[in-house]
């Protein structure tokens, strides 16, 4: 990389120059060697992170209440005054109860660890002319990323290539709508953050449509690192029990305070001995203090949390406890945390009949079962395979296998779980993409919720040349669709049965429509499929992006679910 005259504002560049400038290539990326470079010089992507907290700071921290400082100061007075024993009971009570706190936070300390590293965000990158997803922290200047809709932004970066983008950037912005993104450059070079449509920065959300970008800054040099930093010195928080338990100190030590003055007063006034009424009061003022108090509140609370544990709830500090019983509203992230992030197909419905999927996750085994029989024949069902076909070639998810047996998804998960029905019914996901060469896409959106995609391959049943061993068809275009029942039906004028197309009458509709609502009713995810032939492929200077949406032929339906975790 070279420096230049441009100050970082990547969004005045052309892409190309961007892409010179971090040294990087748009379609093979950063070799392992060079990413090994530029993470010493750069180091994670990942934001400044408090120090740890020492065991013994975790202690000392105990000690800074104001009921635990009204006790020390309670021990002192009585050892003063000879009462040893009264002062050792005193600060065993007060030992005892950081003891409990410091356990009990500790213990919780290392459990979020745990998760925050079975939680590690993801990206999909481009290196070694690859596609490899990984961890976001790997992240480095001059990366490749490939983001689709719902994948989070792991770090700041120039947008090359861009289709139907749309980005959450409220988190930054405060902006509530989805911002357009393309790849045009942006002629000013004093242009506000939210107002630079050609980046996409860290923390902010793909809402719709897919992208190619060229990682910009990473860490704590990001947009959102910059905010990060700002916030870093707002103090926490005091709980409502802090908070009570203060207030409960301040108005002992000053009800003991008035008391002790106004006896040792009186003491003098009655002609009491000075010295005599001075350990008198400080004596009342000592048996004033509620010793036990904050022991017997850090044991409740600590009961508290051992219950809320059977439960599998993981309470970082003690005082939290009670924070939660006035908890009304829980939100919580489902994908990935509740469960396992690993859709599965579960269920087909095609040809009028209701077809099981065996296996989970996404290793590609398991058998398919009608009316609880293995489905034999599904090698030579045309309706069956062209549902599968469809689901592999609108798509833009990669089945790939790590190590001997652990099988993983580059890409959108749902998308994974469509390749692997696929799979498991004997199609080869690199032959099929071969086959039927993808030449237009639209992609999916929360808004249109389907996605098409138009692909050219040879007729095999128009032309069949034997002494080549192959087919010499005439090539046609075809387009396949996936995407939310409804909006699948509302496309279709004809349905395939058995291999035969016919017309899809209003009342076929509605009846697809129920059992898709079945479906869902089981917790699955349910996706309707159809597809449209438009022709030959002569039609080359055809504008596909003005394809009519309608008129498809529908297929069926795959229900997935995402198991839940163990």
């Amino acid at each position: 990389m070279h420096s230049d005259n441009y100050d970082d504002k990547y969004y005045a560049m052309p892409s190309e120059e961007v892409i010179k400038h971090f040294a990087t290539s748009e379609h093979d990326g950063l070799t392992t060697k060079e990413v090994e470079f530029r993470l010493k010089k750069f180091g994670k992507n990942k934001l400044a992170v408090k120090k740890k907290v020492t065991v013994w700071h975790r202690f000392a921290e105990q000690f800074k209440e104001l009921m635990i400082i009204i006790l020390i100061i309670a021990a002192i007075i009585a050892f003063l005054l000879g009462e040893t024993i009264d002062a050792s009971i005193i600060l065993f009570i007060v030992v005892l109860n950081a003891i409990i706190g410091v356990f009990q936070e500790y213990k919780a300390e290392k459990a979020i660890e745990a998760l925050k590293k079975m939680m590690t965000p993801h990206a999909l990158v481009i290196r070694n002319g690859k596609e490899q997803r990984i961890s976001a922290e790997e992240l480095v200047p001059g990366d490749i990323l490939i983001l689709e809709e719902g994948s989070k932004v792991p770090a700041d970066a120039r947008i090359i290539e861009a289709a139907m983008l749309k980005v959450d950037e409220a988190v930054l912005t405060g902006e509530s709508i989805p911002r357009a993104k393309n790849e045009a450059v942006i002629g000013s070079r004093e242009v506000a953050l939210g107002d630079r449509h050609n980046m996409v920065f860290m923390g902010t959300t793909i809402t719709s449509g897919r992208a190619k970008a060229v990682v910009t800054a990473t860490g704590i040099h990001t947009e959102f690192g910059r905010i990060a930093g700002l916030t870093a010195g707002i103090k926490e928080e005091k709980s409502p029990l802090q908070k009570e338990l203060v207030r409960v100190g301040k108005f002992i030590a000053k009800a003991a305070l008035i008391i002790c003055a106004a006896v040792f007063l009186l003491g003098l006034l009655s002609g009491n001995n000075l010295f005599d009424m001075f350990l008198f009061a400080v004596s009342l003022g000592v048996a004033a203090v509620p010793e036990g108090l904050p022991a017997t509140m850090t044991i409740a609370l600590a009961l508290g949390v051992q219950r809320m544990a059977k439960r599998k709830a993981i309470i970082r500090k003690l005082s939290s406890v009670e924070t939660l019983g006035s908890t009304t509203v829980i939100c919580t992230d489902k994908t990935g945390t509740l469960t396992k992030n690993e859709m599965t197909v579960k269920r087909i419905w095609v040809n009028n009949k209701m077809i099981s999927v065996e296996g989970e996750g996404y290793e590609p085994r398991g058998g398919f079962l009608y009316k609880d029989n293995y489905y034999s024949d599904y090698d030579k069902d045309e309706s069956f395979k062209k549902i599968l076909r469809t689901g592999l070639l609108c798509n833009n998810a990669v089945l790939q296998k790590e190590g001997k047996d652990k099988w993983v998804i580059v890409g959108d998960p749902t998308e994974g779980a469509l390749v692997v029905s696929a799979v498991k019914a004997g199609f080869n996901q690199e032959q099929e993409r071969a086959a039927y060469k993808r030449i237009y896409e639209i992609p999916f959106s929360s808004d249109t919720k389907r996605m098409i995609t138009i692909h050219k391959y040879k007729d095999k049943h128009k032309s069949k040349n034997k002494d080549k061993g192959g087919y010499e068809g005439k090539e046609e275009v075809i387009a396949f669709m996936k995407g939310a029942t409804k909006v699948v039906l509302e496309k279709c004028s004809y349905i395939e049965v058995n291999g035969k197309v016919r017309e899809l009458s209003e009342k076929e509709k509605e009846d697809i429509k129920v059992i898709s609502r079945e479906m869902a009713e089981r917790a699955l995810r349910v996706l309707g499929f159809a597809y449209k032939r438009l022709g030959g492929s002569e039609q080359h200077d055809y504008d596909y992006s003005k394809i009519k949406e309608q008129d498809f032929v529908f297929i069926g339906l795959q229900g997935m679910i995402d198991p839940p975790r163990p």
